[in-house]
Order: structure tokens, then sequence, then C-alpha cells
């Protein structure tokens, strides 16, 4: 057989192998489309009944079914698994999407202190979206503080760590009595005491472990630390959940011992991992074409870190003595 005959052989049969495979391509595609009609059943269902967006036990119990699927159908399971989980992350967040919309209370009223601040403004909006009355208390409203606080069922201080408690002070002896009183604070501890102690109605501590970049709570974890009149909190909590965050509960002893090692010194590695890299006479961008993928996920960590706000993890890494105590160990070790 000639050469040229042979090409030609193979082009006709490549052709209609491709041929096949973009049939099967456009079948996938429109049963990923029917799958998505169904999703949206799930969301409307799941609005009626203000049921979360996340369902750990179901998405588990899914992806451990089609991994033995795929084994027994000659395909990998590590493929099946992280094509499912791409699958599944978009089903949630787009129920995501339509929960932000969805409010536990409607017609509630909520007031942020520190709302021009980048966090606040993140829940500010997630709490107007969802049909909440939002107010909003900065450095310069606090002549309108009376007016702004009257009337509110929910208070969220949100303002860096070292004007905490100054913010608790002045806010609480202006709420009502049934108001719920909560902070967004990295530390829980002298927040939530400090909380107890101004407010005697309702007090919930709030950490949420995420910047005010994302587009969704999806899969997000917020930390909470029950202060006073549990009851009267849980629909906050039910809140953040049905939007797609992940609640965990924690007392806030625990919380801040934990933060001290995921936070503040891990935070403080990084810093010291970039600082000692950037005096290097060495081309960092050649690095990552020798690099592993650890090292490619630190020099990722270490560039989103530098292109934050420095004051603000200046704050966390620093923020209590106890975290000081620990970085001062971990150089020692």
């Amino acid at each position: 057989m000639q050469f040229s005959d042979s090409k030609e052989e193979f082009s006709t049969k490549i052709k209609e192998y491709r041929t096949q495979i973009d049939k099967i391509d456009k079948k996938i595609l429109s049963l990923l489309a029917k799958r998505q009609q169904e999703v949206s059943k799930v969301i409307d269902l799941k609005k009626e009944f203000n049921v979360p967006v996340y369902h750990p036990a179901r998405e588990e119990n899914l992806i451990s079914r089609l991994r033995e699927d795929a084994d027994g159908s000659g395909i990998e399971p590590d493929m099946m698994e992280d094509l499912y989980r791409i699958i599944l992350r978009y089903s949630r967040v787009s129920q995501s999407g339509h929960m932000k919309k969805t409010a536990l209370k409607p017609g509630m009223t909520v007031l942020i202190v520190g709302g021009a601040g980048q966090m606040g403004k993140y829940f500010a909006r997630l709490f107007t979206r969802a049909g909440y009355e939002v107010r909003i208390l900065d450095k310069t409203d606090w002549p309108n503080a009376p007016e702004l606080c009257r009337g509110v069922d929910l208070a969220i201080i949100s303002v860096p760590i070292d004007a905490t408690l100054s913010a608790i002070a002045q806010i609480s002896p202006l709420l009502d009595k049934d108001t719920v009183l909560a902070d967004l604070t990295s530390i829980k501890q002298a927040p939530l005491e400090a909380m107890l102690k101004c407010h005697t109605g309702p007090v919930m501590g709030l950490h949420p472990l995420f910047g005010p970049t994302l587009s969704s709570l999806d899969k997000q974890i917020i930390v909470a630390t029950p202060g006073r009149q549990a009851e009267a909190c849980q629909w906050l909590r039910d809140q953040l959940s049905l939007w797609g965050a992940i609640v965990i509960e924690s007392n806030a002893r625990e919380h801040d011992d934990i933060m001290a090692i995921v936070q503040a010194l891990r935070h403080f590695a990084t810093f010291c991992f970039g600082e000692f890299l950037s005096k290097q006479s060495i081309a960092l961008g050649r690095t990552l074409e020798f690099s592993s993928p650890i090292y490619r996920l630190e020099f990722g960590m270490v560039g989103r870190l530098f292109a934050q706000d420095g004051n603000l993890y200046s704050e966390i890494i620093f923020a209590t003595p106890e975290r000081r105590q620990i970085l001062k160990e971990y150089i020692l070790s």
C-alpha cells in the first residue's frame, strides 16, 4: 500500500470516529441540559420549603455510587469523580444564585455596623438581594445611630478587629432588647464577651472563613459561636445555610485556639516565605517551570496574600497575645 493510500484511509477512518464522538458529545450536552431542568425543579422545591442548598450526605453517596458504576464500566473512577464534582458544584452555584433572593424572615431590618467596608458591603448585598431592609452605619454615621438602630431586628458588627469592642459598646445601648446582635470578627472570645456584657438580648458570634470577593456562599464555612438566646438566633444560621454556607458551631475558646493555627500561623508562614522569595536573586517565573504541585500551590498562596490589604492580615496574625505566643513558639521550633 502506498503512503498516499494509507494517508487517505487514515483520514477517512479518523473522520468517521470523530463524527461519532461529536454525536456522543451532543448527547452528553443534551443530557446535561435535561439534568439542569430537573435541578430547576429541585431549586423551586427547596425555595418553597426553605431547605439549604448543600446536602453533603446526598452528594457523597452519589459520588460513591458513581465511582462504583464507573469502575464496572471500564471508566477511571477518579475521572468520573472529578467530572461529577464539577457538575455538582455548578448545580449548587445555580441553586445558591436562586436562594440569594430567598428571605427566611421577609420584612426584617438588618443593620450593618461598618457597612462601607468590604465584608460589610458583601453581607449588605446578601441581605438586600434576599429582600431584607438593610441599613448602613459607618464611621461618619454615628450622629444618626439612634435613628438607624430604631426597630432593627439584626445588627451585625463588621469593623476592624481593633475597633470591634468600641463599636459593640457604642451600638448596644441603642438596640432593642430583642434585637439579635452578631459580629464578623476573626477572633471570638473578646467580642462575644463584650456583646454579652453590653447587650441584654440575643447574641451570636460569626466568623466567615472567606473573603468578600466571592460570587456565591456555596460550601463556604462560617463558624458560629452561640452567646445568648440561641433559639432567637437560629433564623440567622438557617438563612446562611439556605444561601449555601456550611455553618460550624464552636465555643469562642475553641475557635480562637484553632484559628491561631489555621489563620494566624498559616498567614505568618506564607508571609515569611513570600518575603524570603522577594529577596532572592532568582527569576521567580522561571522557578515555576521546575516546580512541584506543592510549590505552585504555595506560590499561589503567596501571590494572593501579597495582593490583599497588609493591615488586615497583620491584624489577623497578631490579633491576640495567644497568637503572638504561638508565633514565638513556631519561630523557636
